[in-house]
């Protein structure tokens, strides 16, 4: 992955969350005949500037891509000037607090469809993913307490149908941010169906950073511990081994399985490793030394360039234009809901702020995806877009969810808030926003440089 995809990724990333957003804004705007005077993708100096349509409305891409607005005419605007007596009651300022609401509203609305439309495309396209068959559990990990056995499909969590490996991981996702137990169906290797009980409430706080699946002891089933594809330049060919080998013992321990290497490659960056192979019948040793990488979630971990296992099974998840409807509005809502919940839980200190990921970690995910391939992207992107659509309806000020409190003060009390309790609101959400930001940016920073 180039420094240039990642930058590309991310300003396509941000350029269609802006544009969906603001566009929300604008478009109910106009609806309830509000004056628009500009949309702009960016703030600070203008790059690119049109003035189009009857209202003579400024097109604006500016320097700085980290946002935009929608400027409506509002008589408490100092910087627009006299406002003709023709165009008062366009005003934004002038109408009825619904149509303020609904204007407000439809920015974060527009990211939440954008999300919906996205995973109904990808539903009714159909996705090939890997089948939900577990590697053997690490010895007492949850996932081993419970009965799980190498090999074993998984087909139901609390009687919810689980059709692939991403269907799973959502599932036990939301269910170990709360630390609770739960039913798990799975079928074995040899057919028999088992109903097993996954106790998640021994999870810890850091056990939910990041994916909290390898702590819970659920890993994908990898097949026999057999290299493959190797890395060009990567430890794996510099240390000789070959397509097709089959490790048997690392330092003399034996290796039964793909995801047993797997795990010792990981937990051995920098350290030099005795591989004991199997190569056309004879057996050889091998000497490798894992190259230290940080992992997705924050951890130094070891790498050494080479395809460990055989391929995971895949199949293709697909629905009807008809169902996949409902199933797009269910994914959405279910995610808008974990997000708040997470959100929550940081709150009460139940979840750790390191969850919190801030515009390096964006461009990060949004260089990677892209990378992987379309429907990765699509699917990163549905979900930062839930998270814009979330994030700007917390009660906030200056965020839409702050104006929405605002106007819901001015339906109770039948009149808009004081102008000093608007001023003081505005400067709280600032130092809120600015204290988010640096946190945020902080655990961006620490998962790339620890």
């Amino acid at each position: 992955m180039s420094f240039a995809t990642t930058v590309l990724a991310f300003l396509v990333t941000l350029g269609v969350l802006i544009v969906i957003h603001e566009y929300g804004h604008y478009w109910v705007a106009r609806r309830c005949g509000v004056k628009v005077l500009r949309f702009s993708i960016g703030f600070g100096r203008p790059l690119f500037r049109v003035v189009r349509g009857p209202d003579r409305t400024e097109w604006v891409v500016a320097a700085i891509p980290l946002g935009g607005y929608v400027r409506m005419l509002d008589e408490r605007d100092a910087d627009i000037g006299p406002i003709a007596p023709a165009d008062l009651p366009r005003a934004f300022n002038r109408q009825p607090v619904g149509r303020r609401i609904a204007i407000v509203l439809a920015g974060p609305i527009a990211n939440l469809l954008l999300a919906v439309g996205v995973y109904w495309g990808l539903n009714v396209v159909g996705v090939m993913e890997p089948k939900a068959v577990v590697a053997a559990p690490a010895a007492g990990s949850p996932a081993e307490r419970a009965g799980f056995r190498g090999g074993d499909l998984v087909l139901a969590v609390d009687d919810e149908t689980v059709r692939s490996w991403n269907e799973l991981n959502w599932l036990v996702l939301k269910r170990a941010v709360d630390r609770r137990a739960f039913d798990v169906r799975v079928q074995g290797a040899n057919g028999v169906t088992r109903e097993l009980r996954l106790d998640l409430s021994g999870l810890t706080i850091e056990d939910l950073e990041g994916n909290p699946l390898p702590r819970v002891g659920l890993a994908p089933y990898a097949g026999p511990p057999r290299i493959g594809r190797l890395a060009e330049g990567g430890a794996a060919q510099r240390a000789g081994l070959q397509p097709g080998d089959r490790v048997l013992e690392i330092g003399r321990r034996p290796i039964a399985s793909a995801r047993e290497l797997i795990d010792v490659i990981r937990r051995s960056p920098g350290v030099e490793l005795e591989l004991l192979i199997e190569r056309d019948g004879r057996t050889r040793i091998v000497t490798v030394t894992p190259a230290p990488v940080v992992d997705d979630d924050g951890r130094t971990v070891g790498r050494i360039g080479a395809e460990v296992g055989d391929r995971p099974e895949l199949v293709k998840v697909r629905y009807g234009p008809i169902e996949s409807v409902g199933l797009a509005f269910e994914r959405t809502w279910d995610t808008a809901v974990f997000s708040l919940r997470m959100l929550g839980k940081m709150i009460t200190g139940e979840a750790s702020w390191k969850n919190l990921s801030g515009p390096v970690t964006i461009a990060d995910y949004a260089g990677k995806t892209a990378a992987i391939g379309v429907v990765a992207y699509l699917s990163f992107l549905a979900l930062v877009s839930i998270s814009l659509g979330v994030l700007n309806l917390l009660p906030i000020p200056m965020l839409d969810g702050g104006h929405l409190l605002y106007y819901l003060v001015e339906i109770l009390k039948g009149s808009p808030p004081a102008e000093w309790v608007v001023e003081w609101g505005q400067r709280a959400g600032i130092a809120v926003l600015i204290l988010l930001t640096a946190l945020a940016l902080y655990n961006d920073l620490t998962r790339l440089l620890l």
